[in-house]
């Protein structure tokens, strides 16, 4: 399966306010349809108060105005099933906003120092302690992630019992799954112990790096597979789930006991250097449910993190290893980053710039003021992309991959290729700095330009019959 994210603030704006919605999406479902994707998944539109770019939720059951009406959503929702798509949405377990009513109503269902100060040492996701005071209660509250990002206790049966009402509402009204966020943070250790100094740097780069923690017991507790069957159990067997779980592939296994797929974030951090990328791709494959991802909203598009000639390669890995795939919106058009719009704390706004569609005003995105500047990627606009552009050769692997078969045999290629083979298929690319041998194969089946069937220049990749 190959699912399409969509970053409703940034995809297309139907009303003029600047600011993408749900109905601006289903008017470029056509779009993702012909690129040939399975499915999209949604970055949340529930009511917010916007302090973590929506994934500080305030009602999980309702469309924030900003983005339309449940109405708005059944239409989406119904016009997408029509195209023959599936419809992830993204679901937030782990906190509500401090403005849900919940937070007010049901402070039972938050997790709560014992003490007049920080229960721990834990650090937040962003920088500073993970406990902030309540000036309405004057208790100290937990948050993994900013202050305004309340952590919901899970060891508590109402929180599953009531987040999984908010799952079966949506999935009542069509949708086919869901794209879990946060979620090795959802259980913690149940003593709330400090957790332990680092011997050594993360697996995965965290942003509070400094504080030299591993977070042993602020995270992924050794039960969490229970919290995660819950979330199984409400979603009922026929729904797609898909995991973000910040670990490496060695710890997914009590996820992906109950889930249909983790992220493998070892291959979106990876340095683009064959030894680490092939390590990567290795651990991820061997867990048999990998989600395949070089970007997304948080982190910086594929010309800024694997360099311009290397963009076409790393979609061909991405499109061509065994499991499910994660396309961003614009890196099917070669999207760079932008500018720090300002908006984000953590400086992920230059990863969420608005697509450009055509050569109209704002690139067609919308009539008014964009939110954010419209970035046009070096091949123009979508309307613009012809034979030969980033658009082409992302629709030429995903219909490419409905031919690959089999599991993943990594092959040894020599200094700086990665290759592999797939049933009758040989894929291979070369992210080094120097022309490389290819791995001998019978017949190129799709290239780039700097590929031949016995050269691989920098940057360049194919699939091939072995």
């Amino acid at each position: 399966m190959v699912v399409y994210q969509v970053y409703p603030r940034s995809f297309q704006d139907s009303d003029g306010d600047g600011i993408g919605d749900l109905n601006g999406v289903t008017a470029r479902l056509d779009h993702i349809r012909e690129l040939g994707a399975d499915a999209i998944w949604l970055s949340p539109f529930y009511p917010s108060p916007l302090a973590d770019g929506g994934y500080d939720v305030a009602d999980y059951e309702a469309v924030d105005g900003l983005f339309g009406t449940l109405q708005d959503a059944d239409a989406l929702i119904a016009a997408a099933h029509e195209r023959g798509l599936k419809v992830l949405f993204d679901v937030v377990p782990c906190h509500t906003s401090i403005e849900h009513p919940w937070f007010r109503e049901h402070p039972d269902w938050y997790v709560w120092s014992d003490r007049d100060g920080p229960q721990n040492n834990w650090r937040a996701t962003f920088g500073g302690p993970s406990w902030s005071r309540d000036p309405v209660s004057g208790r100290w509250y937990l948050h993994s992630f900013y202050p305004e990002q309340p952590d919901l206790n899970w060891r508590n049966p109402e929180v599953p019992r009531a987040f999984g009402e908010a799952l079966r509402f949506w999935l009542d009204r069509g949708v086919d799954g869901f794209r879990i966020d946060a979620l090795d943070r959802i259980l913690k250790d149940p003593q709330l112990r400090d957790d332990p100094a680092a011997t050594g740097p993360p697996p995965l780069p965290e942003a509070h790096m400094e504080a030299g923690l591993e977070q042993r017991n602020s995270r992924n507790a050794p039960d969490i597979g229970t919290a995660v069957a819950q979330l199984r159990a409400a979603a009922g067997d026929d729904a797609l789930l898909v995991g973000e779980v910040y670990l490496l592939s060695g710890g997914l296994k009590p996820y992906l006991e109950h889930l249909d797929a983790c992220f493998c974030f070892e291959l979106l951090h990876a340095p683009w250097e064959a030894g680490a990328v092939r390590a990567a791709v290795a651990a991820a494959a061997a867990t048999g449910q990998a989600a395949w991802v070089l970007s997304n909203h948080d982190f910086p598009r594929l010309p800024d993190r694997v360099g311009a000639r290397n963009v076409r390669a790393a979609a061909l890995l991405l499109l061509t290893l065994p499991g499910m795939a994660f396309v961003y919106q614009g890196d099917e058009l070669g999207m760079a980053d932008g500018s720090d719009g300002g908006h984000d704390r953590a400086g992920r706004d230059r990863h969420r710039h608005p697509m450009a569609w055509d050569t109209t005003p704002n690139a067609g995105f919308t009539t008014g003021e964009p939110w954010l500047d419209v970035v046009v990627p070096a091949d123009g606009p979508a309307s613009e992309q012809r034979e030969g552009s980033m658009l082409d050769w992302y629709r030429s692997l995903i219909a490419l991959r409905r031919d690959l078969e089999g599991e993943l045999e990594l092959l040894d290629a020599g200094a700086d290729v990665v290759a592999f083979r797939r049933g009758a298929h040989v894929v291979a690319l070369n992210l080094g700095a120097a022309d490389r041998p290819a791995p001998a194969t019978s017949q190129l089946v799709l290239a780039t330009p700097g590929a031949t069937a016995a050269t691989l220049a920098p940057g360049g990749a194919f699939v091939a019959l072995g």
